[in-house]
């Protein structure tokens, strides 16, 4: 397990009254190319009372069947759904965003969701969330980027740490592609760089205090 410092400059907003609507922690787990098992190995030591909400990002081509939540719910003690139109978030519950969405966090905890058009750069897109999530949380958004491809969610991160949020990523050594993690923590914004199998305990810690 690797701990990296903080930033050099504290972004986090001045103290003072939460301005930040959601009341309860957030985790988002992004993952692109090789995710699905990552998001397993992630989601199966969470327990069914996680008084957290989860959100699943996954790069997912949407013209391919979809199978995801299916698979999710054999890993988990926690409901897995997709989000829909009407969803809101609340905690002990995983939300995964439908292929071709993207997703966006509004107050009140609730959920939006865009058509992403047919040549976005990322579907969905985890810096579109991220920065959602950040104006929305504050410091009880947890950001954890998985193994994938490209450089989406690096904005978000930046976002996330400038809102005083917490961002977890998946080391070199577990990760089957790197170059999205490595994205993330070239930001200078993760807190934790942690092998896979450490990263459920991770979310469990956040969680309980924030």
């Amino acid at each position: 397990m690797l701990h990296l410092p903080g930033p050099a400059t504290d972004l986090r907003p001045l103290a003072g009254p939460d301005p930040f609507p959601v009341r309860f922690p957030v985790v988002v787990l992004v993952a692109s190319a090789g995710g699905i098992d990552a998001l397993n190995r992630v989601l199966t030591p969470l327990p069914a009372d996680l008084p957290a909400a989860v959100v699943i990002l996954l790069h997912q081509d949407p013209s391919r069947p979809n199978q995801l939540v299916p698979i999710l719910r054999r890993h988990t003690a926690l409901p897995v759904d997709v989000v829909t139109r009407d969803t809101e978030m609340r905690p002990g519950h995983v939300l995964v965003i439908p292929p071709g969405q993207h997703l966006l966090v509004t107050s009140e905890a609730r959920l939006g969701l865009i058509e992403t058009g047919s040549l976005p750069p990322a579907r969905p897109s985890a810096d579109l969330l991220l920065a959602t999530l950040a104006v929305t949380c504050g410091a009880r958004a947890l950001a954890v980027i998985l193994t994938g491809l490209g450089h989406d969610g690096q904005a978000g991160v930046r976002a996330i740490a400038h809102c005083g949020g917490t961002v977890l990523a998946q080391d070199n050594t577990t990760a089957k592609f790197d170059a999205m993690p490595a994205a993330a923590i070239a930001t200078g914004h993760v807190q934790h760089v942690l092998a896979l199998d450490d990263i459920g305990a991770a979310i469990l810690h956040h969680v309980h205090r924030s």
